[in-house]
This record gives structure tokens, sequence and C-alpha cells, in this order.
């Protein structure tokens, strides 16, 4: 049996910056150095708009957070654009000497709450600032995504990327009615994608209808995943694949639950897992999708 053991609340902005007043969601991993790795993650400002910032940490015990971005490394797009009202982290891709950002873009709308888009920006300067691509976004709407996609995933393996996303299948009366699987599409040079509409997991009634923010990691006998869904609250959830096409939910799972009281008390989402040290952690979400911040576990075998 396998359980994952929390390991402490890690980041919450305290308010003092403009472009990060509250939340800090969708935390990502990079890592910098034999101990230390990089946390990105999204924030919002008083607007409620959302960029990219990040933390570094030092995961020699105690965990502790030695520098925290002065400035976001990616913000909302001009007026007009795709990401005009907000940008929100997928993962990073190191390609070379580059770092490729995959992100969601929020565009707000009248005939429905929001249109999310996946956008692309890359970094040459070790992750300290990015710039979009000139082709953006890169997964847009259309008729295999009709109604918005988000939350990338993408690994480089032998010479191409491999992408799993999120995809609604319908909107409903209220914006909480929003079922969505996770698909998968590839490219083979991480800027032109052509989605086939191949879902890799699908959503379950009632207590999994909204699938959100895949993490996979490639272990050497199988693919595993990691994902948000959503039914009274979000929970986390897994499954693995021998091909990353064809997916099976892990029946085995021995998850995070709420805390009794806390930041982490009412949900848990937004999974980030990796490996360091020998050792596999977890970045999770807690209370308001990311408003209370950012925690760690690690998996006990």
């Amino acid at each position: 049996m396998i359980q994952w053991r929390k390991l402490g609340h890690l980041f919450s902005p305290d308010g003092s910056k403009p472009w990060m007043r509250t939340y800090a969601s969708n935390p990502t991993v990079e890592p910098l150095d034999a101990n230390v790795v990089r946390v990105y993650f999204s924030s919002r400002d008083e607007q409620n708009q959302s960029s990219i910032a990040f933390v570094d940490v030092d995961l020699r015990p105690p965990v502790s957070i030695l520098r925290e971005a002065a400035a976001p490394v990616l913000t909302p797009g001009a007026p007009g654009t795709f990401d005009q009202d907000g940008v929100s982290i997928g993962c990073i891709v190191r390609v070379g000497t580059a770092r490729y950002l995959y992100y969601m873009g929020w565009r707000l709308t009248t005939d429905v709450p929001w249109r999310n888009t996946i956008g692309l920006a890359i970094s040459h300067d070790r992750g300290e600032r990015f710039a979009r691509t000139p082709i953006n976004p890169i997964i847009p709407i259309s008729g295999i995504d009709p109604h918005t996609v988000s939350y990338p995933w993408v690994l480089y393996e032998d010479g191409r990327f491999r992408m799993w996303y999120g995809s609604a299948t319908r909107w409903g009366s209220r914006k909480q009615d929003l079922p969505c699987a996770i698909k998968y599409a590839e490219s083979a040079d991480g800027l032109e994608w052509n989605p086939q509409g191949h879902i890799a997991i699908d959503a379950l009634e009632p207590d999994q209808i909204v699938l959100a923010r895949p993490t996979v990691v490639k272990d050497a006998d199988r693919f595993r995943m990691w994902f948000s869904c959503r039914g009274p609250s979000y929970r986390i959830r897994s499954a693995e694949s021998t091909d990353g096409h064809s997916w099976i939910r892990t029946t085995d799972w021995s998850g995070l639950d709420p805390s009794p009281t806390g930041w982490d008390s009412e949900m848990i989402e937004y999974p980030c897992v990796f490996d360091h040290a020998g050792r596999r952690f977890l970045l999770y979400n807690g209370n308001g999708y990311g408003q209370t911040g950012f925690g760690l576990a690690v998996l006990d075998a």
C-alpha cells in the first residue's frame, strides 16, 4: 500500500505585491540543482487577473523558501488577445537551453463565463522572463474542442512532444456544470499541434464530473498520471498507462484527504508530482482553488 504524507503548507502570497495579492495556484516544479527547485504558480491581482510567478525552494529539511520572484514571468496579454484576462501555468518543459512554458489563457465572455485556450511562451534566460511565440494560441477552440481547453501537461521524449490537457464537453446552466475530459495530442516541434480528439480519461458521474490539471510522470514500466476531479469538491486521483494513450484509473489509490481544519480542510486539487533525491513528492493546492497557496507531500511506499 502506498500513502502520500503531508509535509506542510509551503507558500501563500502575503498580499504585498500588487500583481500577487492572492492565490498561488497550479504549482509547477522545475529542478535547479541537487537541492533546489523552482515552483512556478499562478497568482491574482486586485482585478482578479492572473499572472505567472515563482518561488525557489530548498527541499532539504526543513523545507524553506529561498527566493520569491520580484516580478511575474508572464502577465495577461494585450487587449483583444486570447489571454487578455489572465494566464495560468500548465507546465515547464526544457528543450535544450530553452524553457517552454505551456499555459492557459483566459478570455471572459458574455455568452458563457469564459473561454480558455492554450498558449506557449519561451525563456532563454533560465526562466526569469518568458516571451510568447508569434503564433498563439497553439491549441484554440475548434470542432475538436468546441468549448474550452485548459491545463496542458507536456512531456518531451524521443524527439516528440506529448500533451495531456483538459477539454470541456459542454456548458451547463451554471459555470459549475462544465463536464471536462482529459485529452491527448502530439507535436513534432512543440509549437504546431493537431489534436485529434483522443480522450485519455473521461469524466464520470457523479464524483468525477470535472477533470483538470493532469500531471504525468514516465516511470520505467509505465506512465502515471495524477489529476483533479470534482464532484461536491475537488480531490486528486490517479491513472496508469503503458503507452500514454489508453489509461486505467488506479483502484489502490491512497490519496490526500482534506485536513480537519486549516488551509486544505475543504478541497485538495491541482497536483504536480516530481522526483527528488530518490523520493517522489507532490505539490498541491487546498481551499479556494489555490487561494490559500500550496503545500507539499511525499510518497511513503
